[in-house]
């Protein structure tokens, strides 16, 4: 496998480096997805989320210039919402002008239907930012584990299903499930934990 993956801090400082390739990719990995979906559940369509999300990256690509990471004054996924939700508010400003200069006062109304409230959209951002690591780490750590260990972690771990119930259909003990389980709840843990915004 290969080497494991830049703590976060350490993740942080080397974006200052803009020829960081290995950094900078890591980064878009995880936090590009983010922000695209995030923009897409927030009303945008396909091409202004994407290009949003382009904008987002810039704005971080300017900022790690001068980023001096200190976990005190705030979590870097903190810093990225209050962008991400700048972002949007800067869209959905535009896109009422234009929707008041063209007079259609339907198209007005929905306009200001789609925007969520603040605390809805953190819970929104905090949820998708839960989702976007575990999928990451679950992909980073799959190719580490049999088949049958995965699937005894995912459908027991994920789906729910008893161990008893994963045992028969995986040809395993019950013991063995919940070992396999462990092992791979044990690896996404240390996966977390070496990108988690504390």
């Amino acid at each position: 496998m290969d080497e494991s993956p830049l703590t976060r801090p350490s993740l942080l400082v080397r974006l200052r480096d803009a020829r960081d390739e290995r950094a900078w990719s890591q980064f878009v990995e995880i936090y590009a997805p983010l922000v695209y979906g995030f923009a897409r559940k927030h009303g945008l369509q396909d091409a202004d989320a994407a290009d949003m999300t382009q904008d987002v990256l810039r704005s971080v690509a300017t900022a790690a210039k001068k980023l001096e990471y200190d976990p005190q004054r705030g979590s870097f996924r903190g810093w990225l919402f209050t962008v991400v939700r700048n972002r949007l508010r800067d869209f959905w400003a535009s896109q009422t002008r234009q929707c008041q200069a063209s007079g259609d006062p339907g198209l007005n109304r929905q306009l200001h239907e789609l925007p969520a409230r603040e605390e809805d959209q953190e819970a929104i951002w905090e949820h998708e930012y839960e989702q976007q690591l575990f999928h990451w780490a679950a992909a980073q750590v799959r190719p580490a584990f049999q088949e049958s260990t995965w699937q005894a972690f995912w459908q027991t771990a994920v789906e729910g299903k008893s161990g008893k119930e994963v045992a028969k259909g995986l040809g395993m003990t019950v013991a063995a499930v919940y070992l396999a389980k462990a092992r791979v709840i044990t690896r996404l843990k240390e996966q977390l934990q070496q990108v988690h915004d504390h």
